[in-house]
């Protein structure tokens, strides 16, 4: 697929090239966007906002501290396993300062998961909430981990309301099982000493890792994607151009409901909103839907951040649907496939269209995107500037428009590799830059492409490729279905059979016969579900998102013990 293709293919004044050099690391962007919009407000959080001029000075503040306070160098890894608070990007940001790498780390993790992320990147230090401290104690001596900070939900609100918020949340809510970590410091004692010394910012180079991000490892082990400087800047730039159209600087207010620490909402929020001096209205708990809908009440927010799950989630609540949504400009989506159903739905309560994505952690993360002048729904858009992008059969042979195989893409947001695992790398990533996705999908011929489903999620029913994104998305058009999975377990006849679970809505029915009726209408014989199981609740990521193997796993247990 060469260049000349793509390039008649964007709505007119969407770029379609960025100059991912057009900043050195960083460490530049950070200083020019807090300088340029110091008094802008750049994160709101449990009521307070930080602008970006606050931003800056708390984050050289923690630079320092690790400059002058530890023997942490520039290279090192630091684990940083926080969920969306103020503290967050102060953390972050005043860590690359330093010249450190970022570990992402989610807050929910198990110690088995902490230990083997920690052990992987070979993380020095971690910054942790004290809600899981307990967890850090178990793991922070089976690793290399020698610097621990700990912080509080409420730490940078004012005195009183920390003190109330904090003793809350640890005595009344319980949320806070105690732990004894020795020497493990309180991020509100390290900024303090880091205040009385200057940073000195770290000048990485380019090419010089910034995140190690790891992948979810639903799929196996989990791998560190390592993003460089070039990575998230040529990234930021490219989700700046789609935006340019529709949001202006310095004024907008967007909703951050998914995790920082997931590479969707970190480059989103991070990076691509600093640059445009925007503030971001992080939600720290977004299956607290009261709470958030309560947040959001208090807000003009212009723009909204999310996937699937919760904007069905969000729509299905009466309190949601009567927010004032007239300030509304913009929605995003990625992170799992947007079901027709529920963003027709959206638009239809707040007014504003979903603007569907496609990436992943290995490209920084947002690799195609619908542009917000000409959305197409049912599909994830055309390649972001300077990307490129095409569709393989399984010997590697490049096909025409309009044949299913796997996507690749190609662009300067497309990781170095994975840490330390060059065969992993290898098998993904081309001497000429190309990265195969491992997602089943199509070109059309406007440029357009539709993501067909996983290639690893795919089910073979006596030969026929079935893909669950195909059923889920006819079993979202049923009104009584609020959530529904498709997988394929072991079947004598036919290879594969299909088995679907749904969750109903809140006082509502269904049965399977209507289940497998609704699906004769819509779907071709050999993609008909056999099984049909209803649940109160699905298996999902930290994000929201469905985890199909989960269910798979589940089910090929039983099938071993009933054979057993």
């Amino acid at each position: 697929m060469n260049e000349n293709f793509w390039k008649d293919k964007y709505p007119e004044g969407l770029p379609t090239e960025i100059n991912p050099d057009q900043y050195p690391n960083i460490q530049a962007v950070l200083k020019e966007s807090c300088q340029r919009f110091a008094d802008k407000p750049a994160f709101t959080n449990l009521g307070k906002t930080l602008t970006y001029g606050d931003i800056y000075r708390l984050s050289g503040d923690f630079a320092a501290w690790l400059q002058n306070y530890t023997d942490l160098q520039p290279g090192d890894r630091i684990a940083v396993q926080l969920p969306n608070l103020l503290q967050y990007p102060v953390v972050v940001f005043g860590a690359i300062r330093a010249g450190l790498v970022v570990v992402n780390t989610n807050p929910l993790y198990t110690t088995r998961e902490m230990e083997h992320q920690f052990n992987d990147s070979g993380a020095k230090a971690l910054v942790c909430l004290a809600n899981m401290g307990h967890l850090a104690e178990a793991v922070v001596p089976n690793t290399g981990v020698k610097t621990v900070i700990v912080t509080e939900v409420a730490d940078f609100l004012p005195p009183l309301k920390r003190l109330l918020v904090n003793s809350v949340v640890k005595y009344v809510k319980k949320m806070v099982p105690a732990f004894h970590i020795p020497n493990a410091l309180k991020l509100n004692d390290v900024l303090a000493l880091g205040s009385k010394k200057a940073a000195r910012n770290a000048n990485p180079d380019a090419e010089d890792m910034a995140v190690l991000q790891y992948t979810g490892g639903t799929t196996g082990v989990a791998k560190g994607a390592m993003l460089t400087h070039r990575n998230l800047i040529a990234n930021m730039l490219q989700a700046q151009a789609i935006m340019a159209s529709n949001l202006d600087e310095g004024s907008e207010t967007i909703v951050a409901p998914l995790p920082l620490y997931h590479i969707y909402a970190f480059t989103f929020h991070c990076m691509a909103m600093m640059i445009t001096g925007n503030n971001n209205l992080l939600i720290t708990n977004p299956r607290d839907l009261p709470s958030m809908i309560k947040d959001l009440r208090k807000h003009k927010f212009t723009g909204f951040v999310g996937l699937n799950t919760l904007f069905v989630a969000l729509c299905n609540d009466v309190n949601f649907r009567n927010l004032d949504f007239s300030p509304l400009k913009m929605t995003i989506s990625g992170g799992m496939a947007l079901q027709v159903s529920a963003a027709e739905r959206w638009t239809q309560i707040t007014g504003a269209q979903i603007c569907e994505g496609f990436g992943m952690t290995e490209t920084s993360p947002v690799a195609t995107v619908n542009p917000i002048q000409k959305i197409q729904l049912g599909t994830i858009g055309i390649p972001v500037a300077s990307t490129l992008c095409k569709i393989i059969d399984e010997d590697g042979n490049e096909l025409p428009i309009g044949e299913t195989g796997e996507l690749c893409v190609k662009g300067p947001q497309v990781m170095k590799g994975y840490w330390q695992r060059e065969e992993d790398t290898k098998e993904v990533l081309d001497a000429a830059g190309w990265l195969r996705t491992g997602d089943i999908a199509l070109i059309q011929e406007d440029g357009y492409i539709r993501i067909v489903d996983r290639k690893k999620d795919m089910i073979l029913v006596s030969g026929f490729n079935v893909y669950p994104n195909e059923i889920e998305e006819v079993l979202a058009t049923l009104p009584s279905v609020l959530q529904c999975a498709a997988i394929g377990i072991p079947d004598e006849k036919t290879g594969e059979a299909i088995k679907v679970f749904i969750v109903v809505r809140p006082g509502e029915s269904l049965t399977k016969e209507q289940v497998i009726a609704h699906m004769r209408s819509n779907l071709t014989g050999y993609k008909v579900a056999r099984h049909v199981e209803f649940r109160d609740e699905l298996p999902t990521t930290n994000v929201g998102k469905i985890l199909r193997r989960s269910l798979r796993d589940e089910e090929l247990k039983k099938i071993a013990a009933a054979a057993s």
